[in-house]
């Protein structure tokens, strides 16, 4: 698992998917999450601008990357 620090908090889960390289843009970011493909804390997240916070593990496909504020 990756962690990614980020300057300020919360950051939108689409926004950090790409932050992450988890996706290559917003459009496959709100596809992905719409279809049920990502999900927070081991839960499914359909909601594009779902605010995470420090210590939030997103999860797709075989990739996972924490939340770390810088």
């Amino acid at each position: 698992m990756q962690k990614i620090e980020v300057d300020s908090l919360p950051i939108r889960l689409g926004q950090f998917l790409k932050l992450a390289d988890m996706v290559q843009d917003g459009i496959e970011a709100k596809f992905r999450i719409q279809n049920g493909e990502v999900s927070l804390n081991g839960e499914i997240e359909t909601r594009r601008g779902k605010q995470l916070q420090h210590g939030d593990i997103v999860t797709m496909d075989d990739m996972s990357a924490e939340v770390v504020h810088k």
